[in-house]
């Protein structure tokens, strides 16, 4: 986009020169946003690895092998010979699901993923019915107005709130439908550790341990089941990253693709943890926009780049058109001569400037 027009070129200490011009190239004025990047090394695989411990006072019969997916209602181990299955959720199962009425998020787990899976699990009352909780050892015939939330003698009623589930008659049906189809007695209920909790989906990294070991110690580590990249931070650089901020990744075969930040880290790394080497570095996790951008890599070193400093709709010159003033600070050369500026942001080789007389389209002079 540069042109050619004859000027007289003023030299940095903005010293008249001689009366000789010369055809000189020239560029215009731009307005556009500009913001500043900082390239960070990634590598590519499945995040962070966290321990999956059993709750189950048992014995380790059978565990899944590394790399195994296991998703809603699979198997993640088997203890004592009967399978101790994945739920969804963000609480874990602390508590026996038993007793007529029970009310509590955990109740609302159980609901939502036998639900999930295909069980009829009736309605549920709403936030803000009563419903009163009931002893196990009810008759059949009470247990027939659990859902109409009357009262029951020796019990105090709860105001269901939002998040809760209640453990209806219809829900221990869909309980003992769910523990058939398992292959495990059809209680209604669902003891301590028979259903571990996660956020969705995990894959087995690496199993710790072995049949035969009890089941209420760390029996594996689990990643999310979603490629992701990792990031080693030094807190200069993750004291700006957010999680959601929009980013770049230069993949090995020179694309770029977009992608988010997921998480930042709060501990601190060790160097040596093979994130990257320096100082203590902080994790960041980064996800593509479309999943089939890495799909194909298991592994791999890529470019992240992360956006810092931003300025919007402003004017721009190329910074080699910047002339250094003798007294300091910066000017252009433009068609009447020499404009000073006042220089703001620096990025990918432009400058943002302001300056008398400049407007977007204002020709100024580029080394040729």
């Amino acid at each position: 986009m540069g042109s050619g027009i004859a000027v007289s070129r003023h030299r940095a200490d903005a010293q008249p020169v001689s009366a000789n011009t010369d055809v000189v190239a020239t560029t215009p004025i731009v307005r556009r946003d500009l913001s500043t990047t900082r390239t960070l090394p990634g590598s590519i695989g499945y995040g962070p690895t966290r321990p999956m411990a059993g709750h189950l006072a048992a014995t380790v019969t059978w565990l899944p092998r590394a790399g195994t997916t296991v998703k809603r209602g699979g198997q993640l181990f088997r203890a004592d010979d009967r399978p101790v299955v994945l739920f969804y959720g963000s609480l874990p199962m602390y508590r026996d699901v038993a007793g007529p009425n029970l009310v509590g998020r955990d109740v609302r787990v159980v609901a939502d993923n036998l639900r999930a899976l295909g069980y009829a699990v009736g309605r549920q009352p709403s936030p803000g019915e009563w419903v009163t909780p009931r002893s196990q050892a009810r008759s059949a015939a009470d247990d027939e107005s659990v859902e109409t939330g009357a009262a029951g003698a020796g019990a105090a009623p709860h105001r269901v709130r939002s998040g809760e589930g209640v453990l209806t008659p219809a829900l221990v049906a869909a309980i003992k439908r769910w523990q058939t189809d398992l292959g495990v007695p059809a209680t209604g209920t669902i003891p301590v550790g028979h259903v571990e909790v996660a956020s969705g989906a995990v894959r087995v990294d690496s199993v710790s341990a072995q049949p035969g070991d009890p089941a209420e110690t760390p029996l594996m580590a689990v990643t999310s089941v979603r490629k992701v990249i990792t990031v080693g931070a030094e807190l200069t650089d993750a004291a700006t990253i957010k999680r959601g901020d929009r980013i770049q990744v230069g993949l090995p075969d020179d694309r770029k693709v977009p992608a988010r930040v997921v998480s930042v880290g709060r501990d601190l790394v060790a160097s040596d943890s093979g994130i990257a080497s320096g100082p203590p570095l902080l994790t960041v996790t980064v996800a593509v926009d479309k999943r089939q951008a890495i799909a194909d890599l298991d592994s791999g070193e890529v470019q992240v780049h992360f956006t810092g400093r931003t300025a919007d709709d402003v004017l721009v010159a190329p910074v080699e058109a910047l002339v250094a003033l003798r007294e300091g600070g910066y000017a252009v050369q433009g068609p009447g001569g020499l404009v000073a500026v006042r220089t703001g942001l620096f990025a990918d080789g432009w400058v943002e400037i302001t300056g008398d007389g400049l407007t977007e389209g204002t020709e100024v002079v580029v080394p040729s």
